[in-house]
Formats: structure tokens, sequence, C-alpha cells
């Protein structure tokens, strides 16, 4: 039962230091915890939104990555709390080991720059993943020294269990708690993305009964739920396919993010990276906005972050369903190339540069829900997927088939003239076949 002498973890049911965060959740601070959070790196957070262009379709989804990452280390408090119980999963984590995670959780956010994912997606050369970055900052900061003095831990180790780096168990056991498949980090995301955005989806996935199933797995390397859990995974599945259809990819947002990217790729060669990565999200879009003035891509800056929004309109949009085979011929296609189509396209029908916009699925997939469910009675592990039809059905790779869509966005100015969507497809078919 060490893990529960654990300071941060009997501060859970103590009347101690707390700060809230919506929905009226109590977060609790130690001194040590504290002076993580009040170093500059961290508090930069604060200053870089979690959902970034979601805010220009739903306005008050507004929330913070300071704010995530207060979550998911709350989270990570009551899953320690919770697994501290369960003989083999003690057996397997020390103290130290449940200190390591407790750390992860609150830092897992650490190197994102804004508008990361947007970024990340369109995979251009010479663009580090955000872990690169948190790797940098923990290892070349004040951070450092805390982890050692505060914590008795490494820089390196936290590292290392950020990027899933695991070769002995119970870093893999904690790998898989931070991220995996139902992992602390999606718990958060999914209500509190849902929560700011007003929408239901993600609020629906019931975490008390969720922690409360956590077990071990079979090998003793993963989390797994008990059979009690199965019905909160299932939520926990489908919230995320809802939320990635009606609010990460409805196609306004799509919009949005499709005229950053394209943004970000004329730019990026002008830009300072090292400025731009360690930026908070206003002296990221000043820098953008400064290179973009006198230049075509003006219109996209200043649509999304001037004074008033301009966004571009969907005029046609290709699905697994609909036009399957031009679905699959420009999805996960180079996101330089989708450029060019789009270029090549605006200039055979005389228009401006810059004025179409080509959105498809990224390479990287979303990750497949693959964790076991323990049947006590049997004293026997069966995977998700083969005892709940609705993983089956979307947690697999037609995830991404289905919420994400090919969509053709045009200026506003011009779109009203390209709703012949026939002419389009016939041409995007001749080029990409």
């Amino acid at each position: 039962m060490t893990i529960l002498t654990i300071p941060e973890i009997t501060a859970l049911d103590a009347h101690g230091s707390w700060v809230r965060v919506p929905p009226e959740l109590n977060v609790p601070l130690t001194d040590r915890v504290r002076r993580l959070i009040d170093t500059e790196p961290f508090r930069r957070l604060a200053r870089i939104s979690q959902v970034g262009l979601v805010s220009l379709v739903y306005p008050a989804a507004l929330h913070t990555r300071f704010e995530h990452s207060l979550g998911v280390y709350r989270l990570a408090l009551l899953i320690l709390k919770r697994l501290a119980h369960d003989s083999r999963f003690a057996a397997t984590v020390s103290k130290r080991d449940a200190e390591l995670l407790i750390v992860t959780a609150l830092l897992h956010d650490l190197g994102h720059w804004p508008f990361c994912h947007a970024i990340e997606d369109i995979r251009l050369p010479g663009i580090p993943n955000h872990e690169s970055e948190a790797i940098e900052l923990l290892q070349g900061s004040e951070m450092a020294d805390l982890l050692r003095n505060d914590w008795s831990l490494r820089p390196d180790n936290v590292v290392r269990l950020l990027n899933g780096e695991a070769e002995d168990h119970s870093i893999k056991l904690l790998s898989s708690i931070l991220s995996g498949p139902i992992d602390i980090d999606k718990m958060d995301y999914l209500f509190r993305d849902s929560f700011h955005a007003g929408v239901p989806y993600g609020r629906n996935v019931d975490q008390g009964r969720l922690i409360g199933s956590f077990c071990v797995n079979e090998s003793g390397d993963a989390l797994a739920i008990t059979e009690k859990g199965k019905t909160a995974a299932e939520l926990m599945v489908f919230a995320r396919y809802v939320m990635f259809s009606e609010v990460y990819w409805h196609h306004a947002v799509r919009t949005a993010t499709s005229m950053f990217q394209r943004l970000f790729f004329d730019l990026f060669d002008r830009l300072d990276m090292t400025t731009f990565f360690r930026s908070t999200e206003a002296e990221g879009i000043e820098q953008l906005r400064r290179l973009a003035r006198g230049t075509a891509t003006e219109k996209l800056a200043e649509g999304l972050f001037g004074p008033r929004r301009v966004l571009y309109k969907r005029v046609a949009q290709f699905s697994i369903m609909e036009e399957p085979e031009l679905y699959r011929l420009l999805a996960r296609r180079p996101y330089p190339e989708l450029c060019g189509i789009a270029d090549r396209l605006a200039e055979q029908l005389g228009l401006p540069y810059c004025s179409l916009l080509l959105d498809a699925p990224p390479v990287e997939k979303e990750v497949e829900i693959k964790i076991d469910v323990y049947y006590a009675k049997e004293q026997r592990y069966r995977p998700l997927e083969n005892v709940s039809p609705v993983v089956r059905v979307m947690a697999r790779e037609q995830f991404d088939d289905y919420v994400k869509r090919v969509r053709l966005f045009a200026h506003p100015d011009i779109a009203e003239r390209l709703k012949n969507k026939a002419t389009l497809t016939t041409i995007l078919r001749e080029w990409t076949g």
C-alpha cells in the first residue's frame, strides 16, 4: 500500500491546497507540484489552447493545455489510488514508478506548440514532433533540477515514459495508463473538449465506472478492464467517434484547419522555427500574420486571425460511401501533393492562387482500441473487440474512413461558382487516377 502514501494521492482526501478546473473539479496541489506548474515552460501552456481552431466554430472552446494537463494529472492520481488495491499492480509498480507516472501525466503536453497537431499532420521536413520538444524542455530547464530535487527522478526517465520507450513490465504498464487504447489523456480531453464546446458527446463517458474497473492484463504489462467496465469502455469508444465526427472533423473546423495548414505550408521556410515552437499562441499568430502581409496567403491569415472571420466554403466532399474510388486516391496522400492538385485546379479554372484548398485524412490513422476485458468468474481475458460489436465496428481502421472526409474548400467570393461537383469530380479523378 506504499503508493497510497504518496503526498499527491493522500491530498485527494485531505483539506489541503486545491485548484479548481471545470466543471467543479478539485485538483490537489502539493508544494512540489506547485513548483513544477509555476515554471516558465509549464505556464506557457496556459497561453496555448487545447483545441486551437475549433473555437472558430465552437466559440466557448477556449480552454488551454494547462487546464487539460491538470485534468490528466488528477486522473493519474485517481487511477493510482484505485490500482493500489490491486495486488498484481502493487507487486509490479513501486512507489517511485507511481511518482514517475504522476509527474509525466502532469508534464505530458509540455512540448506542444501553437496548433501543434494541425502542423504535425502535414509532415513537413524539419518539423519536429512535440515529444522531442518536451524532451529539450525537460532536460534543459529548471524542471530538470526540480525533478531531481523534489521527486528524486531523472529527467530521462520521464522522457522514456513520455515516449513509450519501455522494456520492463512496470514502465509498459504505466505507459498504457498514460498513452494507451483507453488512457487518462483521452479520458480527459474527450470530456473537457465536449464540455467547453457545449456538446454532450464526450460527457457521456462514465469515468468513475471506468476507473473502478481498471485492472492489469494477463501478461502484466498493460491496463485491462473488468467485465463491469465494458459498457463504460464502449461509451468512451462511441464518444471518441462522435467527437471526431461532430467536432474535430466538423466541416467548418476542417475549413479553418485547411486554411491554417496552407498558410503554414507556404510560410514555414521563412519562419523562425525555434521561436515559433517555444512561443505562446498569440506570439505564433503574430509571427504568421506578419510574414503573410503582402503575400497571396494574407487572405488566409486574416480570415483566421484578423478582425473579421472569413472562412472558406465547402464546394465538394468525398467519403468512403460517396465516390469511394476518389476518396481512396486522395486520403492519406502527402500534403504537398494535395496543395499541388488544388493549385492546378485553381489555375485551370482561372482562379487566384490559394483560392482552393484540398483537405484529406492525414497519413497517420487514429489509434485502434485494443484492450482486454477480464471475466473474474471464468478467470479469463478476452479482447474488447471480440465481446463488443460497438468496438468492433467503430474502433478499427474504419474509424478514420467513416468520420473523416476529403473536402474541397473555396474562398467565399468564388464558392458559388464552383458548386458543379460533377465537373470538379471529373477533373480530380483525371489528375489522381
